[in-house]
């Protein structure tokens, strides 16, 4: 289910008025100055005690390979899930997206989780929206094999430890299947959704500049051992 409207009426304070009640914009493309709003019949999710983690990308996590860092550089992150790449050669997000997301940054209600290879640069990250116990999952991107992967582990690790329910990712892909995201009928999500923004949780439970390792986050999320890990 989608509607149109005039970006211009929206605000960031109408924004998280829509994130609660279940509906999130999204626009035709980069250069449509428009937005319409989606609350579609199927929701994706992840359930945050049922991430699934494969012994590869588990590995990869627990050997610290790449630095995480929290609500680095919003922008930095913005530009690169709205980047064209081989897998997405078009992007939703336009000038309105990025100012209103930038809007709730600025006012603590988005955060960013960024990769670093050990040269410092920049090379995975992901930014969503936190409301109450619930985080959504706006996008994400990779210049590494496995960066935003690592991205959406320790963020999933990140919201266990801090007492979230409910970690939203709009759609499910084959991708996001593969590492435990699931669909749900609206009316199922919107209880969910009910119950989670009505309830406090601490994003930085781990405090922001904490450098968290692979294996606390693999420990969190019940994949304490490598036999834990998925095939």
């Amino acid at each position: 289910m989608s509607s149109e409207t005039s970006s211009a009426t929206i605000t960031p304070q109408i924004l998280l008025r829509a994130y609660s009640i279940g509906m999130f914009p999204m626009a035709e493309g980069a250069d449509d100055p428009t937005l319409f709003w989606v609350d579609p019949e199927l929701r994706g999710i992840f359930p945050l005690d049922r991430m699934i983690v494969p012994r590869k990308l588990a590995r990869t996590i627990r050997s610290d390979k790449f630095e995480v860092r929290i609500d680095e550089d919003f922008d930095a992150v913005i530009d690169g899930c709205a980047a064209q790449a081989a897998d997405r050669p078009n992007t939703w997000i336009n000038k309105r997206i990025r100012s209103l997301y930038r809007d709730l940054f600025d006012f603590g209600f988005v955060h960013t989780v960024e990769t670093f290879d050990d040269k410092g640069e920049r090379v995975g990250g992901l930014y969503g929206v936190k409301i109450g116990a619930a985080f959504f999952g706006e996008s994400m991107f990779h210049r590494a094999t496995d960066a935003s992967k690592v991205a959406l582990m320790h963020l999933a690790g990140r919201l266990r430890a801090g007492g979230f329910e409910l970690l939203d990712t709009q759609f499910v892909t084959p991708h996001l299947a593969s590492l435990g995201a699931i669909e749900v009928p609206r009316d199922a999500y919107h209880v969910m959704l009910d119950d989670a923004i009505g309830r406090t949780a601490d994003f930085y439970t781990w405090p922001k500049g904490l450098r968290v390792s692979g294996a606390k986050v693999l420990e969190v999320l019940g994949v304490d051992r490598p036999d834990q890990a998925q095939p």
